[in-house]
């Protein structure tokens, strides 16, 4: 038995152990963006069944935004960010304040931290005015964003905020790609599953 024993300990120190690979750390993780990071964004978002729509002037941007929102109730659009609500203002577009969302609410319109151009992701905070009601409760959410808000990689949207808050990041950071959806009963996938079933971004590209 001993000799069997010794016999089976004497093959494993003879058998050749390769050397393990070398992990490789300087290659980059993802894939590089070959175009333009509106482009980019816009074809990602897309794939998931969220719109983005890229317009070259403010005044384009509006005037189609509120084309846009003529299909709903003023009282049903809901918009709490004060930068915006000064550009609806301008451009005439009728939004609520919504003190109290109401149950009726179709829309809700709010700005974002960063677009991530390699997910079509948007990055949004509790900070925002408004909180985190109109990310989840409208079943139509719309994202008034600028050029200067697209990243490239989620990584670079990390660095961005924190740089952004300091000390005093929000107590919510979310990232929010595509509208809400599940295929959880037998596979079939449902959008606005637990949050909007559509998500509209309204990007000024300049």
């Amino acid at each position: 038995m001993n000799d069997a024993r010794q016999e089976i300990l004497n093959r494993l120190k003879s058998a050749i152990h390769p050397e393990p690979e070398k992990p490789d750390f300087d290659t980059p993780v993802y894939h590089p963006i070959n175009e333009p990071l509106e482009i980019a964004f816009k074809e990602n978002l897309e794939k998931v069944n969220g719109s983005v729509h890229i317009y070259p002037s403010e005044k384009e941007l509006y005037e189609n935004l509120k084309k846009f929102l003529s299909n709903y109730e003023m009282e049903n659009i809901c918009c709490k960010e004060t930068e915006i609500q000064q550009q609806f203002k301008k451009f005439q577009i009728p939004f609520s304040e919504c003190a109290e969302l109401p149950e009726t609410i179709e829309v809700g319109i709010t700005g974002c931290e960063f677009l991530i151009a390699h997910t079509g992701s948007a990055m949004v905070s509790s900070a925002q005015k408004g909180g985190r009601q109109l990310f989840v409760y409208p079943p139509v959410h719309v994202i008034v964003a600028q050029k200067n808000q697209l990243v490239d990689y989620s990584e670079k949207a990390y660095t961005d905020i924190h740089n952004k808050f300091k000390k005093n990041l929000p107590s919510q950071i979310t990232l929010i790609t595509g509208p809400s959806r599940t295929a959880d009963i037998e596979k079939t996938l449902i959008l606005g599953a637990h949050g909007p079933r559509e998500l509209h971004v309204f990007l000024l590209n300049n």
